[in-house]
């Protein structure tokens, strides 16, 4: 029976799925990265679990010919963008992302193309088209540093997260002009559901994520990016700590500080699973098995955008400097 019946639910087969992806990982010299958005099951076996920027440069440093990524589309386009010798597979092709589909690169470029007196800052959260028509590509946590390097009556257009460009432009006191692009896990959080459990909590600070509306944000102790909201959570003298963001980061919580209590900011009804990514969802060991397998789904892109995307990845990687040897890393 063929593996990809699995993919039904279950495991009909009987594989040891977790032997054998340890056994492909090694018969094809892959290496296994997980975003702290997947399940707990694809952590806890990957390589490397981080954020997406963080674990491409860290698969580029290796000697693997192979990268597996357990994240999104996006996500696995950047890790061949930085490695381009190497196959590079994500376990379910349809593991998109809600601000990937939010900035069509056709309508991106017509819209950079009205706007010739602005250079454009876009969130690594896009396609690599969408890249390859940017000036400077951020991160959540570099957004900022970057940002202060660029002349103050310089026009700029941020994409396609229009809540993070909204916290910059607050931050900074700029005014970038913003895409209207949003992340449906962030979009999920319901402020009044979360006032109710800030006063059943009154000395758990939230920690958010800034792709969260301002409405959230607003009432956040801390504000960053995941690996930030990691390192301030394990860091935090507060035993309880709401976290306002993709739950299953809360796993890498727990592991490192099983002492505290780590809870998951509420969706509208206060109980509901809407703030769990459901593109990260489709990547399930199943699928993971199967890819190692037959190395496929493959990500592949056409050089002349892969070449144009790495310009402004580059000039990231420079106007960030030090980040990414710091204690934040990532988006």
């Amino acid at each position: 029976m063929d593996a990809r019946i699995a993919l039904l639910g279950g495991n009909p087969t009987g594989l040891d799925l977790r032997a054998e992806i340890d056994r492909l990982r090694i018969e094809k010299n892959a290496v296994i990265l997980a975003h702290y958005y997947q399940d707990p099951v694809l952590q806890d076996l990957a390589d490397f679990v981080g954020d997406s920027l963080d674990l491409s440069r860290k698969a580029a440093a290796t000697e693997a010919d192979v990268i597996a990524f357990c994240g999104v589309r996006f996500m696995a386009e950047v890790a061949k963008i930085m490695s381009p010798q190497k196959t590079v597979v994500l376990p379910d092709m349809a593991a998109g992302c809600s601000l990937e589909d939010s900035c069509p690169p056709e309508e991106f470029g017509a819209f950079r193309n009205a706007h010739p007196d602005h250079i454009s800052l876009t969130y690594i959260n896009c396609s690599a088209a969408v890249k390859a028509h940017s000036d400077i590509i951020v991160t959540s946590s570099s957004a900022e540093k970057i940002i202060a390097q660029l002349p103050m009556d310089q026009k700029i257009i941020f994409a396609p997260d229009k809540h993070l460009g909204a916290y910059l432009n607050r931050k900074t006191g700029r005014d970038m002009l913003l895409w209207d692009g949003s992340c449906i896990v962030h979009e999920a959080f319901s402020e009044t559901e979360l006032l109710k459990l800030m006063a059943l909590n009154p000395s758990a600070p939230v920690a958010a994520h800034p792709e969260c509306p301002g409405y959230i944000l607003d009432h956040a102790d801390f504000v960053g990016s995941t690996t930030a909201i990691l390192e301030f959570s394990i860091s935090s003298p507060s035993q309880t700590i709401i976290v306002a963001t993709e739950p299953n980061i809360i796993h890498q919580m727990q592991a490192r500080a099983p002492h505290k209590l780590f809870i998951g900011a509420p969706g509208a009804d206060g109980n509901c699973n809407c703030n769990m990514c459901p593109y990260m969802a489709l990547n399930t060991l199943e699928k993971l098995y199967v890819c190692l397998r037959d190395l496929a789904p493959e990500i592949t892109v056409p050089e002349e955008i892969r070449e144009r995307a790495k310009l402004p990845l580059d000039r990231m990687l420079m106007m960030a400097g030090a980040v990414s040897s710091a204690p934040v890393k990532g988006d």
